[in-house]
Formats: structure tokens, C-alpha cells, sequence
């Protein structure tokens, strides 16, 4: 045999090399963990999908999406969004996670819960969140403080709330990204789609997380006026239909971007290995005089109507590809044990409360659990500081639905809940009744403590502070939305905060937001959106109303300060030596007869020594 030169040599050895890194890089790809991307629409009801039976809207690709998927049809989530996203997030029911409103300090999800992402981080997982969080925007209730790498959305609640950026009309609007405003082109949709195509794109070689939560359908219900073209010929048999065409519009269009992003990770071979779960936040808002699907309410109602909604789960690579329809009662609190199961995720250091959920994946792979033992729990108390026993409960089982003291529904055998069947069967009202004292008396809801964001922490330059997050002096006047601070609203509230060190604090008291930095007591002129519509016409924001303050007034803790203003000015900013710890902070506007109103924004932050 002919003897090899030294470079023939170093060839066969270079060239082995090659192949064994190529196998090593491949058995990598093999043994990568399942990417997930979990999706949920705002408002959207189980009635508002084609394939569903909803005669008029148009969703083709969540239509094929059904086709190859497991369903769950007894899937239920809160009757309001932020409870909902903090029991998706955690797998425990949102009451016993502090997050009971979705307004005034009540929607920030408690600092010892641990998220869904920390599960996912911890397991190697890259992060991500795109959309709509509404479990708190100042640390340490941020996503980026609680699992999330990357952040493109919004905080807390939607498009036009107190806390949103001023004027934002989900066209060409400013979100927050990782913790700072950024103004971005395009209609909001389509941006949390496409951020979320950059970081799948950026993290494709590694396993990633993707929670995409978008705002739509969630009213406003603006859009451009070529969307409605789907639906113009309609026949129009509703005084609403206006609306009500924008709203099924904002859904096609979610649609659509469904469907480019089926489509990207197919052209990226990562579609076989990837769980896709879809599900919406709670029932419909808008669609129920359409199609209902047999069902009783909408959101923030009890009935089935508001809080039974679709869950979709797809993964080729798990045979999860196949139509198949799961009736078991299941809930949001299940979805963290399932990804638990499913991806082999490793418990974050802290660990974890416990669950309330339990794996879906003995469902899936049809093994038989006791389903029908399951009692859950829930309340629809939206905006309301203090939660009164039995007020808007609800006791559901595999076959029964108890809402308050005195309603009774066999939910197998009178779906849209016509019968009360209270009087018929008291002893299962007493059970069930017993069920919830114990529940009650567990999660002690009246006593849970005010969340606070924390000051001068060094993980945020500013702190935030919006009339939305008030804990009201009066709970019959609201004041979380743009329109609400645009008219004057006179009402008042206390914000609770935590000082983080002892040292010199400023206090940046305001009528209207900083981003448009307008003088304190005039009014502000009415503007014309010209790019984006409503009901087919262009969206104006009203005019504001003046509110003629001579002088400001902060109180925080026990210390009282006030300071006399300009018509000019555009702020009253306080320098305030504060020691650490928890304390409450209030401001009011004053005229010159001493008449008070609450200002609406305070942005705090310590002061650079």
C-alpha cells in the first residue's frame, strides 16, 4: 500500500474533523428543545373564528390551524385580561396572584409569583415578549424583571389607557422597548408580528420562548380603511355594524399575520419542531350579536360567553398534528405544567408557588385523569379596590357552573345557561358553595397588599406614576383612559410606591404627560390621526379641557410641599429627602378659588448626586 505524503495526511485528518463537528452539529439540532410560541388575541371570542361556525368572519389561516391541531372545547380562562395574563403566566389562579383588575395597582402581578419565561429562561431558553404584558410597567414588575430578555409593547393595559403613550391610535405608535419608549412605523399588529419574526430570526440555532400577545381585537377598534373591504357587502341587519365590521376587520388582520408567520417558520425549517399554542384572553367584546357559538355573555360576564375561549396546540414533531377535540374542563393555569412537561423545563432557583394547573399531556395523549373532580374558581370584580365574598363568582366543575349564592347551570345538558337550577338541586349548590368558602378563607383576597413599584432601584431611570394606577378616593369615577384626563376628570387617588434607598428624590408633578410636555393648566387642541380610521372616518382625538391651577400640592408619607405656577409652566417639580421603605404618594392640582383636582402623572426618580 502506497505510503500517504504528510499532506495527504493532514487532509484525511482535517477532512474527519469536519465530518465529526457536522455530526456533532446535527445530533445538537436533533436534540434541541422544542421552540414555543404562545399566541393570544385581546377580545376575542370562541364565536370568532370561522371555524367555529362564525358565518361572516374571514380567518383562513387559524381555519387550518384548527384543522391540524389539538382543540380543547371546555377551555376557559378570566372573564378580564390582566387576570388572565397573570394565571397564563404563573398556572395559579389569578386571585391568588393579587392581579384582580385590570386597572389602579390591581392588575401588577405579586413580586413572589415566578413567570412562565423565568421557567423558560432557566431551561436555556431565549425570551421573548411582544404585545400586550398589562401585569405591570415600573420595576419589578416589568416583564424584562420577570423571565423576558426582550420587550416591544405594552405595560399596562392597551392603545389609549393613562399609562400608553399619548395620542397612540395603533398607527405609526411609540411602545415600550425593554423598559423605554421607542416610536415605531406601522399599525401595532403587524409590529409585535414582526419583532417577533427578528428575534425568532436572531435565536433560530437555539430554542426560544415567544409570547405574542397582540391588542387586537381590543377596542379602539381603528383600522385602515381597505381592511373593511372584506366585509362591505355584508348584510348590515345591526345598528352597530359599523363597529362591528372594524372589529372583524382587526381580526382578519391578526389573520393575515397568523399566516405570514406559519409561513416564515416553514421557508426556516422550524415548524416541525415548534409549539404553537393559540388562545384568546377572554370572551368577545363585540362579536356575540354575530355569533356566540350556542353561549350565554361576553367579556366580563360569568356566563360561559365570557371566559370559555379556544386553545389550539400544534407540534409535528410531538404528533401533535392531527385534528383531534379534547372536552375535558381545562383551563390558562394548565398551560405552564403542560410547557413544563412538554420542554423538560428546569424549575427557576426561587422555584415556585404552587400550581393550580396540572399537564395537559395525559389529555393529549389520551390517557385517562380524573377530570371531572376538577373545581376552579373565579370572580369578575373589574375595578372594584375591595372584592366582596360571593359578588361575581363563579364555581365551575366538569358538568356544573355555580355563579354566585344563587344560580345553578348543568352546563352538559343547558349550554346556554336558560335553566337555574338552584331550587331543583340544593344540595349541589351547598357543595359547591362549601367549595368556595374554602377558597375564600384560603386566598385571604381582601388582605392582599398593595403592589409598589420600587424607587431608585438602578434598574430604571424613571418611575412612572399614572392617574390609571390610582387607588381612587372615588371608585364610581373612572380615570384609566386618555379620554378620561382629556375631559378632567375630577377625581383623586393615592399612589403606593417603595423607596429604595435613603436619598434626595425628585417628584415631576403634571396635568399632561411628559411626551407632549404641555403647560399645566391650558387646555389642548383636537387632533386629527389622517392614518388610520374608525367606522370610516379618520380618528380625532377630542380637545382637553383646561383645568385652571394656580398651584400644586404633594403629600408623601406625612410630608405636605406645595408650589405656586405659571400659566407657562409645564411641571412642578419637588426635591424631596425621602428614607427607604414603603410609603404613599398624592398630588393635586389647585385653583385660585382653592378648588382641587387630582393630577393625573408624577414621574419620579432619585436625584444624580
Amino acid at each position: 500500500m502506497k505510503q500517504l505524503t504528510p499532506t495527504q495526511q493532514l487532509t484525511i485528518i482535517i477532512g474527519l474533523l469536519v465530518l465529526t463537528q457536522s455530526c456533532t452539529h446535527s445530533e445538537s439540532r436533533l436534540e434541541k428543545k422544542p421552540n414555543v410560541i404562545l399566541i393570544m388575541t385581546d377580545d376575542q371570542g370562541y364565536g370568532d373564528l370561522a371555524c367555529h361556525g362564525n358565518p361572516i368572519i374571514k380567518t383562513p389561516n387559524l381555519d387550518d390551524f384548527y384543522s391540524e391541531s389539538i382543540r380543547f372545547t371546555d377551555f376557559h380562562v378570566n372573564a378580564f385580561c390582566a387576570p388572565t395574563r397573570a394565571a397564563l403566566m404563573t398556572g395559579r389562579m389569578s386571585d391568588r396572584t393579587h392581579v384582580r383588575s385590570t386597572v389602579y395597582s390591581r392588575n401588577h402581578l405579586n413580586r413572589e409569583e415566578t413567570t412562565m419565561a423565568e421557567f423558560f429562561k432557566a431551561s436555556g431558553y431565549h425570551t421573548g415578549l411582544f404585545g400586550k404584558w398589562h401585569l405591570g410597567r415600573n420595576y419589578p414588575y416589568r416583564p424584562i424583571d420577570r423571565g423576558f430578555e426582550q420587550w416591544v409593547g405594552h405595560g399596562d393595559g392597551g392603545t389609549g389607557t393613562a399609562s400608553d403613550y399619548w395620542d397612540n391610535d395603533k398607527m405609526n405608535d411609540t411602545y415600550i422597548r425593554n423598559g423605554k419608549w421607542e416610536k415605531l412605523e406601522g399599525f401595532g399588529n403587524d409590529i409585535f408580528f414582526n419583532e417577533a419574526l427578528n428575534f425568532i430570526s436572531k435565536n433560530k440555532d437555539e430554542s426560544f420562548f415567544v409570547y405574542l400577545a397582540t391588542n387586537i381585537p381590543h377596542a379602539p377598534w381603528n383600522i385602515q380603511n381597505e381592511w373593511s373591504k372584506t366585509y362591505k357587502n355584508i348584510d348590515r341587519k345591526n345598528p352597530n355594524w359599523e363597529s362591528e365590521m372594524d372589529f372583524l376587520s382587526t381580526i382578519s388582520q391578526f389573520d393575515k399575520n397568523f399566516g405570514k408567520l406559519k409561513e416564515f417558520l416553514s421557508t426556516n425549517k422550524l415548524d416541525e419542531n415548534t409549539i404553537i399554542l393559540f388562545l384568546t384572553d377572554n370572551g368577545t367584546v363585540a362579536g356575540d350579536v354575530i355569533y356566540n357559538a350556542g353561549m350565554k355573555g361576553k367579556k366580563g360576564w360569568l356566563y360561559e360567553g365570557g371566559h370559555r375561549v379556544p386553545l389550539f396546540i400544534h407540534w409535528p414533531a410531538g404528533k401533535m398534528n392531527e385534528p383531534m377535540d379534547i372536552d375535558q374542563l381545562t383551563s390558562h393555569i394548565d398551560i405552564l405544567p403542560t410547557l413544563i412537561d412538554l420542554c423538560d423545563l428546569k424549575t427557576p432557583d426561587q422555584g415556585h408557588l404552587k400550581f393550580d394547573g396540572r399537564s395537559l399531556v395525559p389529555l393529549i395523549k389520551k390517557e385517562k385523569p380524573e377530570w371531572e373532580k376538577r373545581v376552579l374558581f373565579q370572580h369578575s370584580q373589574n375595578t372594584s379596590e375591595n372584592y366582596i365574598k360571593w359578588k361575581n363568582s363563579l364555581v365551575y366543575t366538569e358538568g356544573w357552573r355555580l355563579l354566585g349564592k344563587n344560580e345553578l347551570y348543568n352546563i352538559k345538558t343547558d349550554p346556554e345557561q336558560e335553566n337555574n337550577l338552584a331550587d331543583q338541586y340544593p344540595e349541589i349548590v351547598q357543595e359547591l358553595s362549601k367549595k368556595y368558602d374554602a377558597f375564600w378563607e384560603e386566598i385571604q383576597i381582601a388582605n392582599n397588599p398593595y403592589p409598589r413599584p420600587i424607587i431608585g432601584s438602578g434598574y430604571d431611570e424613571e418611575t412612572w406614576l399614572t392617574c390609571d394606577a390610582w387607588i381612587l378616593d372615588d371608585p364610581n369615577i373612572p380615570t384609566w383612559d386618555q379620554s378620561h384626563v382629556l375631559s378632567a376628570v375630577k377625581n383623586n387617588g393615592l399612589w403606593p410606591i417603595e423607596i429604595a434607598s435613603e436619598g434626595e428624590y425628585q417628584f415631576d408633578v403634571r396635568r399632561w404627560p411628559k411626551e407632549i410636555d404641555h403647560p399645566i393648566s391650558a387646555a389642548l387642541s383636537a387632533k386629527n390621526s389622517g392614518d388610520i380610521f374608525s367606522r370610516g372616518k379618520p380618528v380625532i382625538r377630542k380637545k382637553g379641557i383646561a383645568i385652571p391651577a394656580v398651584k400644586v400640592r404633594l403629600e408623601i408619607g406625612e410630608k405636605k410641599l406645595e408650589i405656586k405656577i405659571k400659566d407657562i409652566d409645564n411641571s412642578a417639580v419637588f426635591n424631596v429627602q425621602l428614607p427607604a421603605g414603603p410609603t404613599n404618594v398624592k398630588a393635586w392640582l389647585i385653583d385660585i378659588d382653592g378648588n382641587e383636582q387630582g393630577a393625573y402623572y408624577i414621574y419620579v426618580s432619585k436625584t444624580k448626586t
